[in-house]
């Protein structure tokens, strides 16, 4: 079984799907295989990752191995049918795959009064995820059902938050979903957050003072570094291009810092 962690923020907008898929880049970079399951009806993280979907083609998403686990005993590991390559052509793009969602991932909220019902990811996941070291979970913003599935499933789980008071009220009560209800109501007793990631950083003096209330909530849970605000980061999420292949602005030192979190993603939440 691959390291499940789930990625999270009860605010939308803090860069949680493009944080998820570079450190999905910087640990394919570092040898490791990946897998992003997109638990987000936007599909944000898949496509960045370059996937798009095409109705011609068979391609299942994530709503659909969910969908077929409506009885907590059907169909363990049918994640295995959903896990498809990614669009970018990168050096190590092939140690990459992506479980993708579209926007009628949205229907399994309403599925939520099945019994059992919160354990059909990690039913879905079962056994499908052995050939992969790493399964970052992408949550959408929100702490109901599909964030719920995804935290049932998970091993660890890391916060994304940008310096701004609603995004670290969201973080906080991210936080306590996990350490106050996660091992009673979703039976992941051993569910643990890992980290803090501050993301989109601008030195002012307003994130300043953010900044150095998020170190005061979270402590050493904040990881270093801190994600610094650059615009073409956003073009390169956007334009659904690896670091590898993208030439904008300030390249090299974004690079510099997606290689440094990963070492502290592989510091913090190592392989057995």
């Amino acid at each position: 079984m691959a390291r499940r962690v789930a990625m999270l923020n009860n605010k939308g907008g803090v860069g949680k799907s493009g944080t998820t898929i570079r450190l999905a880049e910087g640990l394919a970079k570092a040898g490791k295989r990946v897998a992003v399951v997109d638990m987000d009806p936007q599909g944000n993280s898949s496509g960045m990752l370059g996937w798009r979907y095409n109705p011609k083609l068979p391609q299942p998403t994530i709503s659909q191995a969910i969908k077929a686990n409506t009885d907590p005993n059907e169909a363990p590991g049918c994640a295995r049918e959903v896990f498809q390559p990614i669009g970018w052509e990168c050096s190590y793009a092939e140690r990459i795959q992506v479980a993708p969602s579209r926007l009628p991932l949205e229907n399994r909220m309403s599925e939520a009064g099945i019994g059992g019902a919160w354990r059909r990811l990690d039913q879905a996941l079962e056994g499908a995820d052995d050939g992969f070291d790493y399964v970052l979970i992408d949550c959408p913003p929100s702490l109901l059902h599909l964030t719920q599935l995804a935290l049932a499933a998970a091993h660890d789980a890391v916060i994304v938050t940008d310096a701004d008071v609603y995004a670290i009220e969201g973080a906080m009560r991210a936080r306590d979903l996990i350490e106050k209800k996660a091992a009673k109501n979703l039976g992941n007793p051993n569910l643990r957050i890992c980290g803090v990631i501050l993301n989109k950083y601008k030195d002012t003096v307003r994130q300043r003072e953010q900044r150095d209330s998020i170190h005061s909530i979270f402590g050493p849970a904040v990881w270093d570094p801190t994600v610094k605000f650059i615009e073409s980061l956003a073009t390169a999420n956007n334009n659904a291009v690896s670091l590898e292949e993208f030439k904008g602005d300030r390249a090299s030192e974004i690079r510099a810092t997606y290689e440094l979190l990963t070492q502290t993603f592989l510091k913090e939440i190592p392989l057995p």
